[in-house]
C-alpha cells in the first residue's frame, strides 16, 4: 500500500492558524462535543470503526467519537503539541482508552491508503490555503466505502438580532483578516464544490446551526470573541496587517459585550456539513 504524504501538493507559504491557542479560543473548542458539533456523522459510525480526527484541538470531539466506537479506535491529530497535551489529559480524565493523539499535517498524512473507516475534520478547512489538497489527502487515507466528514462555519451566513453596526463591522473585519492570511471564512458554502474537486462523486450536503440565545450563552459567546479581538493571534494579525487599530479592536470588543446584554438577543452560527463517501 502507498504511504502518505510524499510529493503531494502544498501551499507555497507557511500557513497561519488565525485563532492561535489563547484561552479565548480554547474555551470555545472545549465546549464542542461529538453531539453538538458532529451529529451529522454519528449515524454512519459503527462500533469497530477506525476513525481519524483531523485538527482535533483539545480533543473533546475526539473523545466523544471514541465512546461511539468502543471496539474500534480514534486517532486525533493536530499541529500544536501544547493542545495535544490537553487532549491526552481529557482522554485520561474520562478513562477513554481507545483514543490517542499525535502531531500531524493534513497535507502529509503518514498513513497508508485506506487506513481508516472514517475521517473527520471540524472547522479545519476554513484555515487552509489549499482545502482541496487537504480533502484529497483525507480521501486517500479513507477506505473504499468509508466516509470523510467535513464541517465548517460560514461567517457570511451568520445572523443575529437585534441588528448592530459594530457586530457587522466585527464580522467584516474577521473576514478580511482571515482572507489576508490565506483562509476562507465562508468555507461552509464551499464544501460541496471542494469535495467534488477533490475527487468525491457521492457527497451528502447538509447544514447545522449553533444558536446562542440565553443571557449566559450570549455572554459566553461574545465574551470569548471580545477576548480574541484584543488578546489572541487574531489581534496580532489584524494589527500587523494594518487592518485594524488597537483602538478599533477595543471598541469592537466593547460592542460585542454590549450586544450580549441585549434582553432579546440571539446569535446563529451556520455550518456546512458534507458526508463524502469514498
Amino acid at each position: 500500500m502507498a504511504t502518505g504524504g510524499e510529493n503531494r501538493a502544498m501551499p507555497g507559504n507557511p500557513e497561519v492558524y488565525l485563532h492561535g491557542h489563547h484561552d479565548s479560543v480554547l474555551r470555545s473548542h472545549r465546549w464542542r462535543t461529538a453531539e453538538n458539533s458532529a451529529a451529522y456523522l454519528l449515524p454512519r459510525l459503527s462500533s469497530r470503526d477506525r476513525v481519524l480526527d483531523v485538527g482535533c484541538g483539545p480533543g473533546t470531539i475526539t473523545v466523544g467519537l471514541a465512546k461511539l466506537v468502543p471496539q474500534g479506535s480514534v486517532l486525533g491529530i493536530d499541529q500544536a503539541e501544547d493542545v495535544l497535551a490537553e487532549a491526552r489529559a481529557e482522554a485520561t480524565r474520562l478513562g477513554q482508552a481507545n483514543v490517542s493523539f499525535e502531531a500531524g499535517d493534513v497535507y502529509r498524512l503518514r498513513f497508508d491508503d485506506g487506513a481508516f473507516d472514517a475521517v473527520h475534520a471540524h472547522q479545519v478547512l476554513q484555515h487552509l490555503a489549499n482545502p482541496v489538497a487537504a480533502i484529497r489527502e483525507m480521501r486517500r487515507v479513507c477506505r473504499q466505502g468509508g466516509t470523510v466528514a467535513l464541517r465548517d462555519v460560514d461567517f457570511g451566513g451568520m445572523f443575529w438580532a437585534p441588528e448592530d453596526a459594530e457586530m457587522e463591522e466585527w464580522r467584516q473585519l474577521y473576514q478580511q483578516v482571515a482572507r489576508a492570511v490565506g483562509g476562507e471564512p465562508d468555507a461552509g458554502r464551499h464544501l460541496l464544490g471542494w469535495a467534488h474537486e477533490a475527487g468525491f462523486e457521492q457527497v451528502e450536503l447538509s447544514g447545522g446551526f449553533w444558536c446562542f440565545a440565553t443571557a449566559e450563552e450570549r455572554s459566553w459567546w461574545c465574551g470569548l470573541w471580545a477576548d480574541r479581538l484584543t488578546q489572541s493571534r487574531f489581534a496580532d494579525q489584524a494589527l500587523t496587517r494594518q487592518l485594524a487599530s488597537l483602538e478599533s479592536l477595543n471598541r469592537l470588543a466593547d460592542g460585542l459585550r454590549r450586544w450580549a446584554a441585549s434582553t432579546d438577543g440571539c446569535f446563529f452560527v451556520p455550518h456546512g456539513q458534507a458526508l463524502c463517501t469514498r
